[in-house]
């Protein structure tokens, strides 16, 4: 579990547990606590969870201090939110058929760290000679300790709303706008579509200026990080269709890039090897450099014919996560039929590269006759971290 949502998991679990007593009970709940719980649980919501979980969720969240971490499931999370919110009772069957997005959940932590910014925003201010004095204090202290920078708070996007007010407002802009495509950005509900547009970032020996369309932009700040996407449904099934993360360090393709995405290939240079479906990763120098390294090239499966289905099947659910630390930079990826997969390390290297902007994208490359299909993208976080060791 990602910071951001374990930040706000544990908010819902108190909301949750007060919901249930009418307080909040010394923790770690009781067995029999747990067992009521889990009862109001299932008569609110239909939906099941079990008692020990419960207790092992309330045990951490009483001492998180311990290390032990819980890691429930996205489904978890979003009964139990579907239990603070007073959300209509559905059983397993009709969420899967019609809520596989698992809604509640991505409405909560939505909705908290909304709260977050307003609490931050609405503060008393300070009086103006204390404030003076913090002030002195914090300039000594970083003048004698110098500290690595890092975010306030994660920043978690799940696509709700993709108005150009809300864009602007969670800090997005678009680069190399195709109006026919953006205006369908919003065609699956609580889904950024992007679409396999020709154009790259792949520099040549041709000297033609790299375009992405659609490529939508966040600047950052953070050093160190880790940022992670989730797409539904992306079967790319021809050359070089492809989506996912871009970090830059200008959005005009002239400094450094590190590109990791969801991709098909099927050009091995005549020779007969099985189509490809990947992970591939790769990182680029700059201006005046035209021979990237392709740092990642896993193989996620080969498509042939009868297997079409099972290869979709197993790509409901995808992710892409990077880890950055200083130069030292690891990337993970996941496919899966469900929600709550687990990430695999694709590779762990160093790079020395100072990215200012993430971008999310969908592409084709330099070719024509490679069909335009949509990537939909359900969820976004970006977390700043310490750099200290």
């Amino acid at each position: 579990m990602n910071k951001a949502d374990a930040v706000a998991f544990i908010s819902l679990f108190k909301d949750a547990v007060q919901k249930c007593f009418g307080h909040i009970p010394p923790l770690p709940m009781s067995e029999a606590e747990s067992k009521l719980m889990a009862n109001q649980v299932f008569e609110k919501t239909g939906l099941v969870i079990g008692a020990k979980s419960l207790k092992n969720y309330s045990g951490w969240v009483m001492d998180l201090s311990k290390g032990k971490e819980e890691n429930p499931s996205v489904s978890t999370m979003d009964t139990l939110a579907r239990y603070a919110l007073d959300a209509p009772a559905t059983d397993e069957i009709q969420r899967k058929n019609k809520e596989s997005h698992f809604p509640y959940w991505y409405q909560y932590k939505e909705q908290f760290y909304k709260k977050k910014e307003v609490a931050i925003k609405s503060t008393v201010p300070i009086p103006l000679l204390l404030l003076a004095g913090i002030l002195v204090i914090v300039v000594f202290f970083i003048g004698h300790h110098p500290v690595n920078p890092m975010a306030a708070k994660p920043f978690v996007e799940d696509f709700h709303s993709l108005s150009p007010d809300s864009l602007n407002e969670h800090d997005w802009f678009v680069k190399g706008e195709d109006t026919l495509y953006w205006n369908q950005r919003a065609s699956k509900a609580n889904h950024l579509a992007l679409f396999t547009l020709k154009g790259d970032n792949w520099p040549d020996s041709t000297g033609k200026a790299l375009s992405i369309k659609n490529l939508l932009v966040r600047k950052i700040e953070d050093e160190c990080f880790t940022t992670e996407v989730h797409l539904s449904g992306f079967v790319p099934a021809q050359n070089w269709q492809q989506a996912g993360i871009l970090l830059l360090e200008d959005t005009n393709f002239k400094g450094k890039a590190l590109r990791l995405s969801i991709a098909y290939n099927d050009f091995f240079g005549g020779f007969s090897v099985p189509k490809e479906i990947i992970v591939q990763a790769i990182t680029s120098s700059g201006e005046g450099s035209n021979k990237p390294e392709e740092v990642a090239h896993k193989i996620l499966f080969n498509p042939a014919a009868g297997n079409e289905e099972l290869i979709k099947g197993n790509m409901q659910k995808s992710g892409l996560r990077i880890e950055k630390k200083q130069n030292r930079i690891r990337l993970l990826y996941s496919s899966s039929p469900m929600e709550n997969f687990a990430f695999k390390e694709a590779v762990n290297f160093e790079f020395d590269f100072h990215p200012k902007y993430i971008a999310l994208f969908a592409l084709k490359g330099p070719v024509d006759q490679a069909e335009v299909m949509p990537a939909y993208f359900s969820y976004f976080s970006f977390d700043g971290l310490p750099c200290n060791p």
